[in-house]
């Protein structure tokens, strides 16, 4: 258990705060300006949500630099980064603030390259994350940081930031998935 390791366990035990931080009611009086309301709730939970993601390229750059990748942490780190993002996803679309349409193709186009990429390992080879897979994750840690806060600060420019990355996270989201999948087409076996 090396201090990679211990990060990206840090990032899965920052998955349930984050959820009972959204779904919890704490009766306290939002904070509200004009049009304007957030629940301190949400406010604590977008800092821990940065926090968590921001663990996920911290632990991957401690364990190249240092040589210390292992199998825990090659197993560890993308389950750590479904977690955080379904739980997120799951829980705005029970806040009424994701539709979800959006949750169910992110949450499956994860599926569906964790299964790629389990493919991929039982062939001996490693499917390392793209830069479409990059892209998709700043995306949708973008659009769920928007959505945490109301949308802040582009609601006062009656801008709708969250709405437009909601849309571009789902459709960079299958784009990305469709690249794993043209690209490793040799591993898919056909009968």
């Amino acid at each position: 258990m090396n201090l990679a390791n211990r990060i990206t366990l840090i990032r899965i035990f920052l998955v349930p705060i984050i959820m009972v931080l959204l779904l919890i009611n704490v009766d306290l009086k939002p904070l509200t300006y004009d049009d304007f309301s957030i629940t301190w709730n949400q406010i604590l939970a977008a800092l821990v949500f940065i926090v968590a993601a921001s663990t996920d390229g911290l632990d991957g750059y401690i364990a190249r630099k240092n040589k210390i990748v292992t199998n825990l942490g090659k197993l560890l780190d993308p389950l750590a980064d479904k977690l955080l993002v379904a739980a997120v996803l799951i829980s705005l679309v029970e806040m009424a603030k994701l539709d979800a349409w959006i949750a169910i193709v992110i949450i499956s186009r994860e599926f569906a390259v964790t299964g790629l990429r389990q493919i991929a390992l039982l062939e001996g080879s490693v499917l390392a994350a793209s830069t479409w897979g990059k892209w998709k994750t700043a995306v949708q840690i973008t659009m769920i940081i928007a959505l945490l806060l109301n949308n802040f600060p582009f609601a006062f420019l009656d801008f709708p930031f969250d709405l437009i990355s909601s849309y571009a996270a789902a459709l960079i989201t299958v784009y990305s998935g469709i690249d794993y999948f043209v690209k490793n087409k040799n591993l898919i076996p056909v009968a």
